[in-house]
C-alpha cells in the first residue's frame, strides 16, 4: 500500500469522534456526578490534583493532555473530562447488599481529596441504579418523591427501563432512580450520562437567566432613553442642539454595546446548552407514565420559558443596539448637512469678499495708471528739457503733454495684459 502524506491533525481528529465513551453499567450501581466552573485558573490545577487521587490509591501516574481519563481503584471508577467553561467528575460505585443509598458513589472517594477539587460546583448529581426485579415500578411509584416532591417519571429506551426524578436538591445534590428492566451495561451507561448531562446543561443554561434579568433593566431604560432622544431630535433647531443630543446618544450607545460585549457569549452559550439539552431529552426515547409527567413536558413547563426570556432580552438588545446605530447616523447626517449649509455660507462670503478685493484692486489699478503716467511724464520732460537744443522748435513743455496719453495708453494695456496672463494661469492651474 503506497505511503501518503498525512495531515497533521488526522490522528487526532479520528480520535476524537471515538472519545469519552459511556462507562458501562452493571445493575445494581450508584453514580455521582460533580461539574466544576473553572474559576480563577482552576484547571490548570487539575491535573496535579488528579494526580495526587493516584498517588493516594497507589495508580501510575494519569495522563491528562486528551482533556479526559478513566481511573479505576478497587472501591470507585473516576471518569473526568474538562470542557469548554467546566470540568466534571462522575464516580462510579457497585451497590453491596449492606449499602444504604445515602452512600451512593462517593463511599471511597477520599474526603480531603473531594473537598479540594479547584473550580467552583455548578452541578452535583447522585444516580442509583437498580434491578426492577429489586426495586418493583409500582411500589416506587406509590411512594411518589421520597421527599415529598412531585414526581417525573418516564419510561425509556423503548420500555427498557424508568427514570425517576423530582429535580430538587437535597443537601446540596439532585438524585435519579433509574429501574433496570432490560438495559444493557452499554445502554444503562449511556442513560446515566444523558441525565447528568441533562441536569448540567440546563444549569448551564440557566447561567444566562439572572444576565437576561440584568440586562432586561438596562435594555428598558435604554430603550426610553432613546425614545426622548428622538423627540429631542425632532424639537431641536439648532446645530448646537444637534451636537448636543449626538453626544447623548453616543454614550447610550457606548453603553448598549458594551452590554452587547459583555452578554452575547452567554445568551449564545444558554441556547447552545438547551439545544443539547433537547437532544439528550431525545436520545432518552421517553414514553408517558399515566398520571406522572416526563422529563421532556417538564423541562417545556419549567426551563423554556427562562430560555425564551433570555433569547427575547439578547433579540431586544440587539435591536435596541441597531436603532441607535441608525438614529446617530441620521443624526450625525442632520448635522454634516448643517455643516455643509455653514462652509457654504462661509464660501459665499469669501466669494463676496474676493469681489470687493477686486474691486478695490481695479480702483488700485487706476490710480497706479496715473501714478505711473506721472513719474513717465516727467522723465520724458527731463529729457526734453536736456534735448531741446536738438528738438526745436519743440518745446520741452509740448513733448512732455504729447506723451502723456501714449504713457497712459501704454500703461493701461500693460496692466490688461498681465491682468489677462495671470487670469489664464489661474485658469490653467486651476480648472
Amino acid at each position: 500500500m503506497p505511503l501518503f502524506e498525512q495531515h497533521p491533525l488526522r490522528q487526532s481528529l479520528s480520535d476524537e469522534v471515538h472519545a469519552r465513551p459511556p462507562v458501562p453499567l452493571n445493575t445494581p450501581e450508584f453514580v455521582t456526578y460533580l461539574a466544576f466552573l473553572h474559576h480563577e485558573g482552576s484547571a490548570e490545577r487539575e491535573a496535579a490534583h488528579l494526580r495526587q487521587l493516584a498517588e493516594q490509591l497507589g495508580l501510575p501516574e494519569p495522563k491528562t493532555d486528551s482533556g479526559h481519563l478513566l481511573m479505576e481503584s478497587d472501591g470507585f471508577r473516576l471518569k473526568w473530562e474538562r470542557h469548554n467553561e467546566f470540568s466534571s467528575y462522575c464516580f462510579f460505585r457497585r451497590i453491596e447488599p449492606e449499602d444504604i443509598a445515602e452512600d451512593y458513589a462517593l463511599l471511597h472517594v477520599p474526603a480531603a481529596w473531594r473537598k479540594a477539587i479547584p473550580g467552583q460546583l455548578i452541578a452535583a448529581t447522585h444516580i442509583e441504579l437498580r434491578s426492577i426485579a429489586e426495586m418493583p415500578l409500582e411500589s416506587v411509584l406509590h411512594q411518589q418523591s421520597r421527599r415529598g416532591q412531585a414526581l417525573v417519571a418516564s419510561s425509556v429506551s423503548d420500555g427498557a427501563g424508568w427514570v425517576l426524578t423530582d429535580f430538587h436538591l437535597y443537601e446540596g445534590f439532585s438524585h435519579f432512580l433509574v429501574l433496570d428492566k432490560d438495559f444493557t451495561p452499554r445502554q444503562a451507561g449511556r442513560i446515566a450520562q444523558r441525565l447528568v448531562e441533562i441536569e448540567l446543561y440546563r444549569v448551564m443554561a440557566l447561567l444566562a437567566f439572572p444576565v437576561a434579568k440584568e440586562v432586561g433593566r438596562l435594555v428598558s431604560r435604554a430603550e426610553d432613553e432613546l425614545a426622548d432622544l428622538m423627540d429631542g431630535m425632532g424639537q431641536s433647531r439648532t446645530a448646537d442642539d444637534d451636537r448636543a443630543v449626538l453626544t447623548r446618544l453616543s454614550r447610550l450607545a457606548a453603553e448598549v454595546e458594551r452590554s452587547v460585549a459583555r452578554t452575547t457569549f452567554r445568551f449564545g452559550a444558554a441556547a447552545a446548552y438547551y439545544r443539547l439539552v433537547r437532544q439528550r431529552i431525545e436520545d432518552l426515547r421517553e414514553a408517558r407514565l399515566p398520571g406522572f409527567s416526563p422529563i421532556a413536558e417538564f423541562m417545556d413547563r419549567r426551563l423554556v420559558p427562562a430560555i425564551d426570556t433570555c433569547a427575547s432580552i439578547a433579540r431586544r438588545q440587539d435591536d435596541l443596539s441597531a436603532r441607535i446605530a441608525r438614529n446617530s447616523q441620521l443624526l450625525r447626517t442632520r448635522v454634516d448637512i448643517e455643516i455643509e449649509r455653514q462652509n457654504q455660507e462661509l464660501l459665499a462670503q469669501m466669494n463676496r469678499r474676493a469681489k470687493i478685493q477686486l474691486h478695490l484692486q481695479e480702483t488700485v489699478e487706476g490710480l497706479s495708471v496715473v501714478a505711473i503716467t506721472y513719474y513717465a511724464s516727467q522723465l520724458v520732460n527731463y529729457l526734453a528739457k536736456g534735448a531741446k537744443d536738438f528738438i526745436a522748435p519743440a518745446t520741452p513743455e509740448v513733448i512732455t503733454a504729447v506723451s502723456i496719453p501714449v504713457i497712459a495708453g501704454l500703461v493701461f494695456l500693460g496692466l490688461r495684459r498681465m491682468r489677462k496672463l495671470l487670469g489664464t494661469e489661474e485658469g490653467v492651474t486651476h480648472p
